[in-house]
């Protein structure tokens, strides 16, 4: 799978994705990651991009020309690296931003199936809304919070993506069976010593007893989303028996305000 990010500082993004994971899975070949710089495409001597918005207001905005030859110079390069000409379609453009769906599990897998994905960075205040609405397929933030730039989400979003592609974990259950799984937070997770500050290890988790192990689990991670993120089980997927062992959490809890 192929990154694209346009952006005015590629150095970020370059910096962060040759560490850990990401870079071993680009060694490999298995992802890559291309920063292009907006300020390249600039007809400014100064390779200045932004300028004062119309009708007034604090800060800056990015221009419309430089960010559209920044993407059609991508696009150029993505359909040259095809060998097969006949069945190009345009890649997705995600731009980073706050008014955007909020990122999750899903988008993260349904994303990891495409074989390029562009996504924009603004700055400032924003970029001109006419190439926003020329080039961007996805408006997409990862919370209701503003940042400086948008680097930081696209580089949480390529992380979270990049992991799913086949490969690119050594343990290639790890993103089947991690958070999130079926809509549910991860179960617990416990290593060695037994004891830890008089804190034992649960005792179904050294029976070897693999079915009883993996109904504790369950359980777990039912109990954990139930206490810390109950929004999500709307939508958990959830056998007839742990629908019953929910609905049980459910009654003792409210058995417990009623008391």
């Amino acid at each position: 799978m192929n990154f694209h990010v346009l952006t005015l500082f590629p150095e970020m993004i370059e910096n962060t994705i040759n560490t850990s994971i990401t870079k071993r899975a680009i060694e490999k070949g298995l992802i890559s990651v291309n920063a292009v710089n907006i300020r390249d495409f600039s007809s400014d001597k100064h390779k200045r991009v932004d300028d004062y918005p119309y009708g007034g207001g604090a800060g800056m905005v990015i221009q419309a020309e430089p960010v559209y030859k920044a993407y059609e110079y991508l696009v150029n390069h993505i359909k040259s690296q095809k060998k097969d000409q006949s069945s190009l379609k345009k890649p997705r453009v995600i731009y980073v931003t706050p008014q955007g769906k909020i990122f999750n599990q899903t988008m993260a897998q349904e994303l990891s199936l495409e074989e390029d994905l562009i996504f924009l960075c603004g700055h400032y205040e924003g970029i001109d809304e006419r190439v926003l609405e020329m080039i961007v397929t996805d408006n997409i933030s990862i919370g209701d919070y503003i940042l400086t730039g948008g680097e930081l989400p696209a580089l949480v979003m390529i992380d979270s993506i990049a992991r799913l592609i086949p490969g690119v974990l050594n343990n290639e259950a790890s993103s089947e069976f991690e958070s999130l799984k079926d809509n549910l937070l991860e179960y617990p997770q416990y290593t060695r010593p037994e004891v830890f500050m008089g804190r034992k290890v649960p005792e179904v988790l050294l029976s070897g007893h693999h079915a009883k192990i993996e109904e504790y689990r369950r359980k777990q991670s039912i109990l954990r989303t139930f206490e810390r993120r109950p929004d999500l089980l709307e939508n958990a997927v959830l056998t007839k028996e742990e629908r019953e062992y929910l609905t049980g959490l459910i009654f003792q809890k409210n058995y417990e305000a009623y008391e």
